[in-house]
């Protein structure tokens, strides 16, 4: 396997701004890239839920861009992890998940993330690990084992439980483990580095210790920036209403990003595009934010759809929003019943990811059923002489529903 050693190339991944911290040193990394040595790169992700978004979409990126060096990388599914559930920034316990719904979620992962990852290259494929093929298989006297390399100090450490216990809020004992188990997965995998976000290094550092002590070798951590808001800090996430989705359709996931506030766009130019850093500095320089978060959207709509789609997001976002018209095509949505509840329908028809979320966005004031504002989150919508009703949720998004087999 032929290894890149392009100094400037190196360094572009390296400097790009979407890299917050190496651990144990960003110049050792740099060197051990420059030698020509192949290493191995993992990144892990728990499917705690059916669809990845753009954070993932950021490290996934930065994945690539290392395999595309010639070096090994590996996405690992925390199938077994995520039925413990990872406690980071929580101030409650995280409900666990079955084995079935964990095999749910991360059905559709490789289908929305095969434009950014290449699993089909002939010399140096992209590699899916699952960590229950290892975890699944510990005994208790291994598990016990595991453990004798922490303290109950070392664990305490980290923010959220010494938050929880501050607040007496119960930590269970299942939680301590987390860190244990995701920092076996480098033990197994015998990586030479780990990516993850910031908000993963106290477990990151877990696999450290357990590679020094077992295996006597050093691991890299790298930690990337979480995508916030540069203006507020506010993180792009699902609970805050501002996650962007893989699954979304271009329509969808263009007027998605269009929605998110402008402190993201220079964030989601560098961390979730490939365009250069100079014309990054271009892009920001417009005078009107909406043209700049224009060309992000559609450049990130062409990453995942392709330039055709991302086009066609284009003249459709325009077109609806600009000149505040319905659009002149509605995905239809068909339903083979005589009425649903609208909340049930918002979720079966992708306008919103869980009933919660759905309910919150009636409440809030915005659902609209034939351009009227509906408030009442029990609103039921029945068969009317087939006639289409036409669901608008936010300023984006748009449904026909249909009673019937179409």
């Amino acid at each position: 396997m032929k290894i890149i050693k392009d100094k400037k190339r190196i360094d572009e991944i390296l400097e790009r701004g979407v890299i917050a911290e190496i651990l144990p040193d960003k110049k050792q990394l740099r060197n051990k890239l420059l030698s020509g040595e192949r290493l191995s790169f993992y990144l892990g992700a728990d499917p705690t839920a059916p669809a990845l978004h753009l954070g993932h979409a950021q490290n996934l990126m930065l994945l690539e861009d290392l395999r595309k060096l010639g070096h090994k990388v590996i996405f690992l599914i925390g199938d077994f992890t995520g039925m413990i559930g990872d406690p980071t920034d929580k101030s409650a316990t995280r409900q666990k998940l079955s084995s079935e719904k964990v095999k749910e979620n991360f059905s559709d992962w490789k289908n929305q993330i095969k434009n950014i990852l290449n699993f089909d290259d002939k010399e140096n494929p992209v590699e899916i690990r699952f960590n229950s093929e290892w975890l699944g298989k510990l005994s208790f006297a291994e598990i016990l084992e595991l453990a004798s390399n922490f303290t109950v100090q070392q664990m305490l450490e980290r923010d959220m439980f010494e938050k929880r216990i501050k607040n007496q809020k119960p930590v269970y004992l299942h939680e301590f483990l987390y860190p244990l188990m995701q920092g076996y997965d480098s033990v197994v995998l015998d990586v030479d580095a780990e990516l993850c976000g910031t908000d993963q290094i106290f477990n990151a550092l877990a696999g450290r210790t357990l590679m020094q002590k077992l295996k006597k070798k050093e691991k890299f951590i790298i930690a990337t920036n979480l995508i916030a808001d540069e203006k507020t800090g506010e993180l792009m996430s699902k609970s805050n209403g501002t996650g962007v989705f893989l699954n979304l359709s271009p329509n969808d996931l263009f007027g998605a990003i269009m929605a998110q506030s402008d402190g993201m766009i220079k964030p989601l130019l560098i961390g979730c595009t490939r365009i250069s850093l100079k014309e990054i500095k271009e892009i920001l320089q417009l005078k009107n934010p909406r043209d700049a978060k224009i060309r992000l959207a559609k450049e990130i709509v062409k990453i995942f759809h392709g330039k055709e789609l991302a086009q066609k997001a284009e003249q459709y976002f325009i077109a609806t929003f600009s000149k505040k018209q319905l659009p002149s095509q509605i995905d239809l949505f068909s339903i083979n019943e005589t009425q649903i509840k609208l909340i049930d329908f918002l979720v079966k028809a992708h306008l919103a990811q869980s009933k919660s979320e759905a309910r919150r966005k009636i409440e809030q004031g915005g659902v609209k059923i034939n351009q009227k504002k509906v408030t009442q989150f029990d609103f039921i919508l029945t068969q009317k002489n087939n006639q289409k009703d036409v669901i608008q949720v936010g300023k984006k998004n748009f449904k026909k529903i249909f009673f019937g087999k179409n």
